[in-house]
């Protein structure tokens, strides 16, 4: 399993792109509604005005008919040319039906007062109606006498035309608001287009990065924001040097009194004293070794970190020859605790890009790591080899890692509870910082004995600013 050494982090708030396009977009929208309404009432008023007005003159006609007949008149007497879709009924006075070829309903009160022609829509078997009432004064037939005549008409047309209408009106609006959405939509995509370059410019950058960012890459209105950046990374840059300081100047101070109280424990156990005593010497001397490791450690930790290494410094390096070096370096340690310390490296060197300093403190911590949690007569053994990326291997038969914990191992000051056995918790710390540094892999597992492997992979790409030894 691969140690993270890095993520990326996903963002569910909802971005300024999205927040303006609702805002543009919503308005644009409702208007498009508004316009539908509002264009709807206008094409049914459109349309209905030359049909109520054809309607208006064949009902007078057939009024001027009905009262100029000097006969007996028929239905289809009364209704004019191309008027067979219409129905009507002529009321006298009293409301009696004088002449008919539908059954309309009869006017109302307030339609026998008005002046002029009353139009309404009403529903008749289940059909919707235009009805027109026309109250008239009979001038022949019977002079004086006023009668009522009811006509109605299908309102199939009028809404075929409305229809048309609506759809002249409505659709090129539609196309305008399509088109002024894709401007707007193109406008925005432009207009942001220096802060996607600047979040790309910001993502490439390495770690060890905390230069200002280019305020003139950016539009005026967020160069504020900007500026105010820049003030919190110089900020946070001398911060970080000021930590970096102290670790430094704490271990380098802390040194040299834990080497001379051990050198003096040393000096005290050769003196003949009791056995109360010399154990208390003995506790000293490990308690002096432990600090004295611990203060190498937070050196180390304070010397790999990213943003006290220059990149460009780096060079290329034989693994192979660093890895056998170290594990001669620690040979002695492992017989002292019991443990077969082997060495198998490949026939040729082996090119890392990296610096030797680095590359040494994490192949040290690795060994470290592995025979500190082998028992006395276990085998801890250490690998280099290429297989399309170059790669150190460090592995034992100690009790292993659990799979739950492999990821919290690299973790500053964490040590796995119950192990039972003294250390810092920064070794894997130091290693995962260092192999950060390098663009290096962690991977994680567990040996064909039940202990730990741990398998380092470099890169063989050429790194940038890598130089020839």
């Amino acid at each position: 399993m691969s140690t993270p050494l890095g993520g990326k982090v996903e963002d569910d708030i909802l971005s300024l792109r999205h927040q303006l396009m609702n805002w543009l977009f919503t308005p644009l929208y409702l208007l498009l509604l508004f316009s539908i309404v509002t264009g709807y009432i206008a094409a049914l008023q459109l349309s209905n005005q030359p049909y109520d007005l054809a309607l208006i003159e064949r009902a007078r006609l057939m009024a001027s008919r009905f009262d100029h007949a000097d006969h007996i008149l028929q239905p289809a007497d009364l209704l004019p040319d191309g008027a067979a879709h219409l129905s009507f009924t002529v009321f006298d006075a009293r409301g009696a039906v004088m002449l008919a070829n539908a059954s309309l309903p009869h006017p109302r009160p307030r339609d026998l007062s008005a002046t002029g022609p009353v139009l309404r829509n009403v529903t008749l078997s289940g059909e919707k109606v235009r009805l027109l009432i026309l109250r008239f004064d009979s001038t022949r037939r019977e002079p004086g006498v006023h009668f009522v005549l009811a006509v109605s008409e299908p309102i199939h047309n009028r809404l075929v035309l409305g229809r048309s209408i609506l759809g002249n009106i409505v659709i090129p609006q539609f196309i305008f608001i399509l088109i002024a959405g894709i401007a707007v939509w193109i406008g925005l995509k432009r207009g942001f287009s220096p802060l996607e370059r600047l979040r790309c410019a910001l993502a490439r950058r390495p770690v060890n990065d905390l230069s200002p960012l280019d305020e003139a890459q950016v539009p005026g209105e967020v160069r504020p924001l900007i500026h105010e950046l820049n003030g919190l990374i110089t900020r946070l840059k001398i911060m970080l040097e000021h930590q970096r300081r102290f670790v430094a100047n704490a271990a380098h101070q802390l040194r040299t009194p834990f080497a001379g109280l051990r050198a003096q424990a040393e000096l005290a156990q050769r003196e003949p004293v009791t056995e109360p005593v010399r154990y208390a010497l003995e506790g000293i001397c490990e308690g002096a070794s432990r600090c004295n490791r611990l203060v190498e450690q937070l050196l180390a930790l304070a010397r790999n970190e990213p943003e006290t290494r220059n990149v460009e410094a780096m060079a290329y390096i034989d693994l192979n020859r660093v890895a056998q070096g170290l594990a001669m370096e620690w040979a002695p340690e492992a017989v002292r605790q019991g443990i077969d310390l082997g060495f198998e490296g490949a026939v040729m060197p082996i090119p890392v890009c990296a610096d030797e300093d680095g590359l040494r403190d994490m192949i040290s911590n690795l060994i470290d790591n592995a025979i500190r949690y082998t028992p006395p007569g276990g085998q801890v053994t250490v690998l280099t080899g290429m297989d399309g990326d170059a790669w150190l291997r460090v592995e034992d038969n100690g009790p292993g890692i659990p799979v739950d914990e492999r990821q919290n191992v690299f973790n500053r000051f964490y040590r796995i509870a119950g192990s039972g056995k003294h250390g810092s918790g920064l070794g894997l710390a130091i290693v995962a910082e260092v192999a950060q540094r390098f663009g290096a892999r962690i991977e994680v597992s567990e040996s064909v004995g039940g202990g730990a492997v741990f398998v380092v992979r470099f890169p063989l790409k050429t790194a940038r600013g890598c130089k020839e030894l």
